[in-house]
């Protein structure tokens, strides 16, 4: 079984169903002949040729607009944001278009539409290249808002997100795009969209991440049990909506404490709204109020400053501790 990292994970779920599925394209700024700026889309331009593997001008408005066409069509375009940042162009046609086609046709039309955009900071980018918006596109009704953690789930998300009939933002956390190796199966996995899952048992405490958090998140955990022989639960999200409540629900109930670690800003994200779930279903189980340790409701810094902005082991741990010795 090969050892890859997230980039060449989601290659190869790309590559997969590029294979079987002719209706699947690729489309976005350099993803063909240069094979994207990360190099997520690298060999597939000369595997597909530029029919299915498409580059377009720097028009994020028009990538998604003609890949809506494309869905309505009968194709499943897969299109590339460079970055996250420059994704605020494509609002009006996600908003206005891709989001409510299903409800528009009273089910008669669908659009399966991938957007895929590296997100995050971690690797002293330039401005607009660094941004945590799940939440922007998680508060869309009709779009689903996916974010893989390690290489074996994000192959298998992606291949997920593009047989989704439904449009999909697929959030790929760059800091941990070749941060590490996992081994990924060559034989087909698909993840179900709409669930998370338990990467650690616990009975203390409830830890939630997603993303390039996870790592950090799992860091803290294995220091705090080793000090305090405690039992932490951690939970990866992995799809932000529909977000699965019940996995964290059923597990606060029986944890009682839960700390949240999100990359966004503090204000109006993801974490808040577990926590309010958590209070709607088991506040009463609750030995300790719901914590959250995240970014700062500020812009994100340049270079040096930016890892000291942005969640890192130390301040799960602190926040772990403080939730413990309520």
């Amino acid at each position: 079984m090969a050892k890859l990292n997230i980039v060449q994970a989601i290659n190869l779920g790309l590559d997969q169903e590029m294979a079987k599925d002719d209706s699947v394209v690729v489309l976005g700024e350099d993803v063909g002949v240069d094979g994207g700026v990360f190099r997520v889309t690298d060999g597939l331009h000369a595997k597909y040729g530029e029919e299915r593997v498409i580059d377009t001008p720097l028009a994020e408005s028009g990538i998604i607009g003609t890949s809506i066409g494309m869905a309505l069509a009968g194709l499943r375009p897969v299109a590339e944001m460079q970055f996250s940042g420059f994704s605020y162009h494509i609002f009006h046609q996600l908003e206005g278009h891709a989001s409510r086609l299903r409800q528009r046709s009273l089910g008669q039309r669908t659009v399966p539409l991938v957007v895929r955009m590296p997100f995050g900071g971690g690797v002293r980018a330039l401005e607009h290249h660094s941004e945590s918006r799940e939440a922007t596109y998680a508060h869309l009704p009709g779009v689903k808002v996916v974010i893989p953690s390690s290489p074996r789930n994000a192959r298998a998300l992606i291949v997920a997100a593009i047989r989704d009939p439904d449009p999909v933002i697929f959030m790929e956390p760059k800091h941990v795009y070749r941060a590490f190796r996992e081994e990924v199966p060559e034989t087909e996995e698909v993840m179900e969209i709409g669930r998370s899952e338990i990467v650690q048992e616990g009975s203390d405490l409830t830890l939630v991440a997603w993303g390039a958090m996870m790592r950090p998140a799992l860091r803290a955990a294995v220091e705090v049990q080793n000090a305090r022989k405690v039992s932490i639960e951690v939970i990866d999200l992995l799809t932000i909506a529909p977000m699965d409540s019940h996995t964290i629900v059923e597990s606060v109930q029986k944890t009682g404490r839960c700390v949240i670690v999100q990359e966004a800003p503090k204000t109006l994200g993801i974490a808040s709204e577990i926590i309010a779930r958590i209070n709607d279903h088991v506040l009463l189980y609750l030995e300790a109020p719901v914590n959250r340790v995240t970014n700062y409701d500020v812009v994100t810094p340049y270079f040096g400053r930016e890892l000291d902005f942005t969640p890192d082991a130390g301040r799960i741990q602190r926040e772990i501790e403080t939730t413990l010795d309520f």
